[in-house]
């Protein structure tokens, strides 16, 4: 049996020594939280409200003063679909704002859109609507279904002459 000399010893011992504060140090840094997922009812609700801020932007585009009743029902619903939004959560201090726009960067003007194309957005919207009551509370459903409603009723009174 070899034995051990003293430097050796000792040498081994402040490996050790350093081994276990290095991972004492380690465990003692908390690990950030992991983010919890978004809520589904929460990710469609805001899906729902940009596609509503489209839409309303779209009948903002149209030429006809016979649309601005079809705006305003629009208008209606992202109201009632924002409120229904659950607050924000704080941002932490470590996210970096967004950039402003530059002033002097003006948008696109938006082409003028056709009653053909708002009919079947509001066709389109309606379908939609019955295929996510499945995924929502009853409290969600009810609403979307009463949206869904009212995009069907657009979609036909835009297909008669305004």
């Amino acid at each position: 049996m070899r034995s051990l000399s003293r430097r050796a010893l000792l040498g081994g011992g402040a490996l050790g020594v350093a081994a276990a504060m290095t991972a004492g140090c380690a465990a003692e840094e908390p690990e950030p939280p992991a983010a919890a997922p978004p809520d589904p009812e929460t990710v469609l609700l805001r899906g729902l409200i940009e596609e509503k801020e489209r839409t309303i932007a779209l009948y903002a585009s149209a030429a006809s003063d016979k649309l601005v009743p079809f705006r305003r029902r629009h208008e209606a619903h992202l109201s009632e679909l924002r409120r229904r939004l659950p607050p924000e959560p704080p941002a932490s201090p470590s996210a970096s704002p967004s950039a402003p726009a530059s002033p002097g960067a003006s948008p696109d003007p938006e082409p003028k859109v056709s009653l053909r194309a708002l009919r079947d957005l509001e066709r389109k919207a309606a379908a939609l609507r019955a295929r996510q009551l499945a995924e929502t509370s009853p409290a969600l459903a009810q609403l979307l279904a009463s949206i869904g409603a009212c995009e069907a009723a657009h979609a036909l009174a835009l297909s008669r002459a305004l």
